[in-house]
């Protein structure tokens, strides 16, 4: 009796395990294959195996997830401009605080595109969360510009390294998005 129980016992933890297991590589399969088409394989497959709930999502969710990394990219340097701004402004530097805000303002709008790619992804519009996408993608393109327009104002290197975060994120959604065949 005692050995029926334990095959039992044995038997589903076994069946349990393998499926878990099964799950898990076949999604790690899945974020494989998902990143390949992808610009940036790395980029890709590190975010995405960072975030807990990969292993439980499909294409669409996968996309959702480096949505949300490149809203979070988009909000961290949007706080990290205000903050230079507010240096600027002890410093009475008008321009580069004018300068700085409108940067800032920027990638709060890169932001709110993300945010409405996610919207559209929930509803299965590809094409307009890869619009939405692309928007955020050019946003810091504005920011970079808004320094050229004063030739004494050098593009801080700072900025200049999470614009090409927040791009190189963009290009990742493009890509998994492609995936979702719009």
């Amino acid at each position: 009796m005692g050995f029926s129980w334990f095959m039992l016992f044995f038997i589903l933890f076994f069946s349990t395990f393998n499926q878990t297991y099964s799950a898990n590589v076949g999604n790690s399969d899945l974020i494989q294959q998902t990143c390949k088409n992808t610009k940036y394989y790395e980029l890709c497959v590190s975010s995405l195996k960072s975030d807990s709930s990969s292993p439980r999502a499909d294409t669409k969710g996968l996309a959702l997830i480096m949505v949300k990394v490149g809203m979070a990219n988009a909000t961290a340097t949007n706080s990290y401009l205000s903050s230079q701004m507010l240096k600027h402004v002890i410093n009475n530097d008008t321009l580069m605080k004018k300068v700085v805000k409108e940067c800032a303002d920027k990638y709060g709008f890169a932001y709110d595109s993300l945010k409405e790619s996610v919207e559209d992804l929930g509803a299965e519009m590809y094409d307009y969360a890869y619009l939405h996408v692309m928007a955020a993608e050019d946003y810091p393109n504005a920011c970079r510009d808004a320094f050229k327009r004063y030739p004494g104002l050098v593009y801080p290197p700072e900025i200049a390294v999470r614009e090409d975060g927040l791009k190189r994120i963009c290009d990742v959604v493009l890509g998994i998005i492609d995936n979702l065949g719009f």
